[in-house]
Parts: C-alpha cells; sequence; structure tokens
C-alpha cells in the first residue's frame, strides 16, 4: 500500500461517523443502495460527504445504479490497509520487510 492511498484511508477514518458507516457496511457484507441514511440520525448530505471521502480513499466502492449510488466495502484494500496497521503493531513495515 503507497503512502498516499494509506494517508487517504487514515484521514477518512478519521470521523467517528465515517468509523460506523465502514463497520455497517461490513457487517451486512454487501453493497447498499440509499438505506444507509436511514441507519444514521443524520441528514442525506452528511452521509453523501462521509460516502464521498470514504470513496476518494479507495476503501469504499460506489456504483451508480439508476437513481442511486450502491455502496459496499473494497475488501483488498481493506486486506492491505489491516495488513499494514498489523505489520506496524509487530514493528515492521512493508518497506523494511524489502
Amino acid at each position: 500500500m503507497d503512502t498516499d492511498q494509506l494517508s487517504k484511508i487514515c484521514k477518512a477514518l478519521g470521523h467517528p461517523t465515517r468509523i460506523k458507516i465502514l463497520e455497517h457496511l461490513i457487517k451486512i457484507n454487501s453493497c447498499v443502495c440509499g438505506e444507509i441514511v436511514d441507519k444514521f440520525p443524520f441528514s442525506q448530505s452528511t452521509i453523501s460527504q462521509h460516502l464521498k471521502l470514504l470513496k476518494e480513499s479507495g476503501i469504499v466502492l460506489g456504483e451508480v445504479e439508476g437513481p442511486k449510488t450502491c455502496y459496499c466495502v473494497d475488501n483488498a484494500i481493506l486486506d492491505k490497509f489491516k495488513a499494514y496497521v498489523s505489520n506496524l503493531k509487530c514493528g515492521v513495515t512493508n518497506e523494511q520487510k524489502n
């Protein structure tokens, strides 16, 4: 994982609501079209802004289906992020392995 993408993911996860949205998407383990707003006590525009940052980070995918956008977790990116964080915990980064 490159440092630019890592930085974007960390920024995206720097807000409790975005973490909750990500947790929700991981929990349901499928794409969600529109009903995310119903799960949180925030306006459509607030949730849309949070989803936009999650999507820009690459950890969430958003695909337009008609008038709605469907969101789901990009498991490949999530796995890379988890591996990076796990390596930090052990004191070894990917760069040090090479």
